[in-house]
């Protein structure tokens, strides 16, 4: 028999924490980074912005909300499951719009790689959300694994979206003058 789901939280206490830090710090960061850019962004780039920033503070903000989510104390096994059913549909459902913008609409040239990262490899986060929202409703204790590997996934697609965006504002930046001697 498993264990209830108030012993499996206890379990996953500090690696959900680290998560939900590391993604809240991210979102904070990416406040940041579109302040630094905005010397860049303006109509001519509002579409990639759309399709660049938002997508990347979306799965930051669903790691950091299914970090949460996977904490509350007070849960049980069926509201864990409902919990997590909902943030993956809405999660598929946002990425099916990012996929939209960058495969149909096609406004600006992506490339291959960023086309991974940007719609595909969340979607794969996301199927793993809906995984364990099904492994929470059988109750299986495998649900903390299965919403780890769907948050690093999230995590490390958002932190190598930031850093591709970071690099790109960098390449766009007016050029200021001559750096002090």
């Amino acid at each position: 028999m498993n264990p209830p789901v108030a012993e499996l939280i206890r379990a996953w206490h500090d690696f959900y924490t680290l998560i939900g830090t590391a993604s809240a710090t991210l979102v904070g960061l990416m406040f940041v980074a579109a302040s630094i850019g905005a010397t860049i962004f303006n109509d001519n780039n509002r579409a990639g912005m759309e399709a660049f920033i938002s997508p990347t503070v979306v799965h930051f903000s669903a790691c950091l909300l299914m970090s949460l989510v996977f904490m509350v104390p007070s849960h049980t096994w069926w509201s864990l499951g409902l919990s997590l059913a909902a943030g993956g549909l809405i999660g598929l459902a946002y990425c099916g719009r990012v996929w939209l913008v960058m495969f149909v609409r096609r406004k600006f040239n992506v490339d291959l790689v960023d086309r991974l990262f940007y719609a595909l490899i969340p979607v794969l986060g996301y199927v793993l959300v809906l995984i364990a929202a099904a492994m929470a409703f059988m109750r299986t204790n495998a649900v903390a694994e299965c919403i780890a590997a769907a948050l690093l996934v999230l995590l490390v697609a958002g932190i190598r979206n930031a850093w591709d965006m970071m690099m790109w504002i960098a390449i766009r930046s007016p050029n200021l003058g001559e750096p002090p001697r």
